[in-house]
């Protein structure tokens, strides 16, 4: 697993042992980036200076990868130990500590934010609901700033993430993953539950 683009192209990253952590392989993470860079409703500019999440962050590679193509900080929520101590190496490796924040905990269950974010990126286990929840929580808790971009990955069989307050921009199948992108409406928040 390596950093695709940008000032970190070519960093090799770790993944944690175990299958507790199902990082994005290098293809569907290009997949991403490349629609983000390319699409209409995305381009150069959602990276540049942007405020970062990287929820159920895993190694830090959604992150990591934003943070190498122009982000300005990067916050990751993950709680699973091995994922925290292989995050955190990562951000050495990369030599972006100062740009990055680890918040070790649930991401359904987050503290009040640091900062709106204007890129979130949630990856959580498939089979669980738990990109709805995630959605919630972090509007509540005003992690997820007025007219930002999310990327949200599900199973390919998981109900599309339809919540009020978000429009689905883009829905496209990768192997077993569904990858939606959402845009948070400017002046109506996802309500808390």
């Amino acid at each position: 697993m390596r950093i695709i683009a940008g000032r970190w192209k070519g960093r090799a990253l770790v993944a944690p042992p175990g299958l507790m952590t199902r990082p994005t392989s290098d293809r569907a993470r290009q997949a991403i980036f490349d629609q983000l860079w390319h699409a209409p409703w995305a381009g150069r500019a959602v990276f540049e200076n942007a405020v970062v999440l990287d929820g159920f962050a895993g190694t830090g590679a959604m992150g990591l990868e934003a943070l190498s193509r122009g982000a300005a900080r990067c916050f990751f929520m993950e709680q699973d130990r091995a994922a925290l101590a292989a995050l955190r190496a990562n951000i050495v490796a990369c030599k972006a500590s100062d740009d990055c924040r680890v918040i070790a905990g649930d991401v359904t269950a987050p503290p009040i934010a640091a900062a709106p974010c204007s890129l979130v990126f949630l990856d959580p286990p498939y089979g669980k609901g738990l990109v709805p929840r995630a959605l919630v929580a972090l509007q509540a808790k005003g992690w997820i700033a007025p007219g930002a971009l999310i990327i949200a990955e599900t199973g390919r069989d998981e109900e599309a993430v339809t919540l009020p307050g978000l429009d689905v921009i883009s829905s496209r199948d990768h192997g077993a993953a569904r990858l939606c992108a959402l845009r948070a409406l400017p002046d109506c928040g996802v309500p808390a539950s």
